[in-house]
């Protein structure tokens, strides 16, 4: 979605969870969805593309885990490379946890660098804050970009907004009185902060709730009850912290209410809390459009003038 916001539009999606690909169905029917493991997809139809992009899973990286990096059988970065090889693209735009900068994966980084320069790519790694980029949530992200050395020399990071994001009471005040909920006034004053990173979780844990200890402590703080999803808003004479249901969580992920998701409420939390917010990634992408525009003008300039 943020790819779409910044004006590319997509020639393929590859995806491997069916509820995921269910959803992007569902929202854009006229969207090329493969459903597979990307580990069977080839790119070479696509040679030529503008932009690669992808969330590579998190855990081989995530200090939720172990860590094991390359070691971790979850580790899909050479998978990446072996796209980028087949497909050429322009630009390169891949995101990870905070944890890919961890002292131990520098290695790793800079083999990663390598592979890319060996392409033709001149690459960059960045953490960004969504909170920077107007979502009203503490969640940092590494980016990487890569661009062809011809176009490189035009792109530069996204600057962060100068606008503070919405605190959660005020930006879910609506949804969360819906049901006229009494006390929505009182809570939308507690909840006057912004949200702490919203974790998806995998299959192999239980059902959907805002994170480990630590986390539904920071919930707590904005008066969130974290140990579960609700189904609906909290009813009128409701007493106590209400929980956030799929749809308060999407909107502080950044996705307008418009964007449906299929499956049931585990299935449709795992989507939103494991997304690339959709203005962030929007933010990165219009600053890879503007490279590869900026770059074709100075390409025209130069062809005209020999």
């Amino acid at each position: 979605m943020g790819l779409e916001q910044a004006g590319f539009e997509a020639s393929v999606l590859v995806e491997i969870d069916v509820q995921a690909c269910n959803t992007l169905r569902l929202n854009r029917p006229t969207w090329n969805v493969q459903e597979t493991d990307v580990k069977l997809f080839s790119a070479a139809p696509y040679r030529g593309i503008e932009l690669l992009a992808g969330g590579v899973p998190c855990p081989p990286f995530s200090i939720a885990g172990k860590q094991l990096g390359a070691d971790d059988e979850r580790d899909l970065f050479p998978e990446a490379i072996r796209l980028v090889d087949e497909a050429r693209p322009i630009a390169v735009m891949l995101e990870n946890v905070r944890g890919f900068l961890d002292v131990g994966f520098a290695a790793y980084r800079d083999a990663l660098k390598t592979q890319l320069k060996a392409l033709g790519y001149v690459s960059d790694i960045k953490l960004l804050q969504a909170s920077d980029y107007g979502v009203s949530q503490l969640r940092p992200r590494v980016v990487i970009v890569a661009v062809q050395h011809p176009y490189s020399e035009h792109f530069s990071w996204p600057r962060p907004s100068t606008e503070v994001p919405v605190p959660v009471g005020i930006l879910l005040s609506d949804l969360m009185g819906v049901n006229g909920w009494r006390l929505t006034e009182q809570w939308v004053q507690r909840a006057s902060a912004i949200a702490p990173t919203i974790v998806g979780g995998s299959k192999k844990h239980g059902g959907p709730d805002l994170g480990p200890t630590r986390a539904k402590k920071a919930w707590a703080q904005l008066s969130v009850d974290g140990h579960g999803i609700a189904d609906k808003a909290p009813a009128f004479d409701f007493e106590g912290m209400p929980r956030l249901t799929t749809r308060m969580v999407a909107r502080i992920q950044g996705f307008p209410d418009s964007w449906q998701f299929s499956g049931r409420k585990t299935a449709a939390y795992r989507q939103i809390g494991n997304a690339f917010p959709p203005p962030v990634a929007a933010a990165v992408a219009r600053q890879l459009q503007h490279t590869i525009r900026a770059s074709r003008r100075v390409f025209a300039i130069r062809e005209a003038a020999a």
